[in-house]
This record gives structure tokens, C-alpha cells and sequence, in this order.
């Protein structure tokens, strides 16, 4: 996410004229009981596309779906020894996924 220390201060400064005007005609205190909406100003934040992928990731980490009886079925086979890694396979997937990743 990249916010510029400018643009909060310029919309600290906007919000500030605004307010200004406001006090003048009187609808400063009205805007403030009404949650002080000022519907002249906006603000737009974007995310990197790495930040979305850090969200995606954090959203399906904090998910708790674990499916038991294929982690029970796989710590069968480690434990007798039976469960063999294609090591080549391993490390083309995460040479693949590397290539993949933005620079």
C-alpha cells in the first residue's frame, strides 16, 4: 500500500478549508452531529498487487479447515516410512513458482 505523506496532507488541508467554509454558513456543527460527513472529499487507497496476495494468503491462513483424516493418512505413511518424495519434482515446482513471483 503506498501512501504519500503529501497527499494526507493535502487532504488534511482540504478538509481544513472546507471546515473553514463551513463555520461561516453554520454547517460545521451540523455536519458534526451528523457524523461529520463532507461529501466533497474522498479518499481512494490501492493495493500493490503483492499486498493482495499477503491479504489472500493471511484470509486463508486463518481459516480453520484442516482435513484430519489426510493429515492422519499421511503421518501414517512418514512415520513407516513409506512415503517417498519425487525430489525432482519438488524442486521444479519451486524453481516454477519462483519464476512466477513479480520482481
Amino acid at each position: 500500500m503506498k501512501v504519500s505523506r503529501g497527499a494526507s496532507n493535502t487532504l488534511q488541508q482540504a478538509q481544513a478549508q472546507a471546515d473553514a467554509k463551513n463555520v461561516k454558513g453554520g454547517k460545521l456543527k451540523q455536519q458534526k452531529e451528523a457524523g461529520g460527513v463532507n461529501p466533497g472529499l474522498s479518499a481512494q487507497v490501492s493495493l500493490s498487487q503483492q499486498a493482495q496476495q499477503i491479504k489472500k494468503a493471511t484470509d486463508i491462513a486463518k481459516q480453520d479447515t484442516v482435513d484430519e483424516k489426510k493429515v492422519a493418512f499421511f503421518q501414517n505413511l512418514i512415520d513407516n516410512g513409506k512415503y517417498q518424495v519425487d525430489s525432482s519434482k519438488v524442486a521444479d515446482s519451486l524453481i516454477d513458482d519462483h519464476m512466477k513471483m513479480p520482481t
